[in-house]
């Protein structure tokens, strides 16, 4: 008998995925992501203005949180407070470059759309799932910024592959 997943699954079977739409009320946008026993809240909001180096352009810009609670993993992880360790600062860079890249962020304006990546419980994929997630969440938000290459294809995406 071989190597056998924690959870019970096959080599090629992937974890069940699950998304909770409108998951919060104050959020444009909002999506409990879920797969396997892995879970991220992503949210998606609005404020005027961009970072320093966008200013006078026009355009817009999206910028991305990620945080894990505390007791999301075991051992229990300290918060991070002051300081960002460098492993969470690229999770926000990489979750951020990639959902700006399915944006025209030159229709935004000189406005910053903000997602927010909050890990409620970590068993692998909290990547991927902020990523995932946060997209839906734009979908959501009724974001009209997604780039001419995705926008051909967003309706063929959702249409596929309805999420709850």
């Amino acid at each position: 008998m071989g190597w056998q997943r924690p959870d019970g699954r096959q080599p090629q079977e992937l974890r069940s995925h699950r998304f909770q739409r409108h998951f919060t009320q104050f959020a444009l946008g909002s999506v409990l992501a879920q797969a396997g026993q892995t879970q991220v809240l992503c949210t998606v909001s609005l404020k005027e203005g961009v970072p320093k180096f966008l200013e006078g352009t026009g355009q817009g810009w999206l910028t991305a949180e990620y945080r894990m609670l505390p007791s999301a993993t075991r051992p229990r992880q300290e918060r991070e407070f002051l300081k960002l360790s460098g492993r969470t600062q690229e999770i926000q860079r990489l979750i951020g470059r990639s959902l700006r890249s399915a944006l025209d962020l030159s229709l935004l304006g000189e406005r910053t759309l903000i997602v927010d990546a909050d890990v409620l419980q970590a068993d692998a994929g909290t990547r991927s799932l902020a990523i995932t997630g946060g997209y839906i969440a734009l979908v959501d938000a009724s974001v009209p910024y997604f780039s001419k290459e995705y926008s051909a294809n967003l309706p063929c995406v959702i249409k596929w592959r309805r999420f709850p």
